[in-house]
């Protein structure tokens, strides 16, 4: 963006959305974003301009739209224990259709190059890799396989944004993946696992997960915004795939801890998070380990970014270590670790 723009955001009071935002105001950007509780956040998001409403307030959505120059769909609930599948649909891909239902009005008449519209998505609409080496990756050409109720709303929700894209709305899609770094609460769990000893490998802990510093991410995603093509998806996640056991052992180094060395049967892994689950149903309490938590610290999932470097020019640069790294430092100094 070449001059101060007005954009219009959900999901400004989350890790990715809220980095996102405090990058666009770092550039000068006026950003407004909705929020049932604008009140949340304020202290460290200074500037955004923040209006009440949710995601199914279509009256709320078109006043946050009004008169943007560029949309931001990044609200939405991540994948967690005690979430139903009805809840996912509501929010991530209903959610979905409503903002982008907004931001259409508002596109009449108006160039794509005036009016733009970024729809964050999920890498993981494509599911876990069943074949191929440790070469293979996905990429954006690959059928959307989701594995779990969250994956296969984000996958509902990538196909309302194509459905728009091909109605004429200038909206391109980003499947961040695996994003960490400073800020971020989600992935706080595996470091204190790490940190404390209880961290186990499913399995033999060689398959893949791909992780993405926020600064790459964040790159990544205005890169979409701005350059990507009306319609494509571009698959936004950090310089390589690594293993459990190499993300594991970096952390347990950053920490100055010994690295995890139990390694657990995916078949008795199952079996304890379902009971935990269960007792998680009768407490009422957010469990440790959930049947989706095995499947993805036991499954592989790598992923090509050759288009978005082809197209975009996305070209992350934070390693691992590095990253990690960043990461311990701020949750130290806020007295999470």
């Amino acid at each position: 963006m070449s001059r101060p723009s007005v954009i219009a955001m959900t999901g400004a009071t989350g890790f990715l959305g809220g980095a996102l935002a405090q990058r666009l105001l770092q550039e000068g950007h006026i950003v407004r974003a909705i929020s049932r509780s604008p009140a949340v956040g304020l202290d460290d998001r200074q500037g955004i301009q923040w209006q009440r409403g949710d995601l199914a307030d279509p009256e709320a959505l078109a006043t946050l739209v009004d008169g943007a120059d560029r949309v931001i769909h990044a609200a939405g609930i991540l994948g967690q224990f005690g979430i139903d599948e009805a809840t996912y649909q509501r929010i991530n891909a209903e959610g979905t259709r409503r903002v982008l239902a907004a931001a259409g009005a508002q596109a009449a008449g108006r160039p794509s190059t005036e009016f733009r519209v970024l729809h964050v998505g999920s890498a993981g609409v494509l599911g876990p890799i069943h074949d191929g080496g440790d070469d293979f990756a996905f990429d954006e050409t690959m059928p959307m396989r989701p594995s779990n109720a969250y994956e296969r709303s984000k996958a509902a929700a990538e196909n309302y944004a194509r459905e728009f894209a091909l109605a004429g709305l200038p909206v391109v899609i980003a499947r961040p993946e695996f994003v960490y770094g400073p800020g971020d609460l989600h992935v706080l769990g595996i470091f204190r696992a790490v940190q404390r000893g209880f961290f186990f490998y499913v399995g033999s802990g060689r398959n893949h997960c791909h992780p993405t510093y926020i600064d790459d991410a964040i790159d990544g995603m205005l890169a979409c915004l701005e350059r990507g093509h009306t319609g494509q998806v571009y698959q936004i996640a950090g310089l390589r795939p690594v293993s459990f056991e190499e993300l594991a052992e970096t952390m347990a180094d950053e920490l100055g801890v010994s690295p995890p060395r139990l390694h657990v049967p995916r078949v008795v892994a199952t079996l304890g998070a379902a009971g935990l689950e269960l007792l998680g149903r009768l407490t009422g309490r957010a469990v440790p380990l959930s049947r989706t938590g095995v499947a993805f610290f036991s499954e592989s999932r790598r992923f090509s970014i050759e288009k978005a470097r082809r197209e975009i020019g996305y070209s992350p640069q934070t390693d691992l270590r590095e990253g990690i790294s960043r990461t311990v430092a701020w949750y130290r100094a806020e007295g999470l670790l």
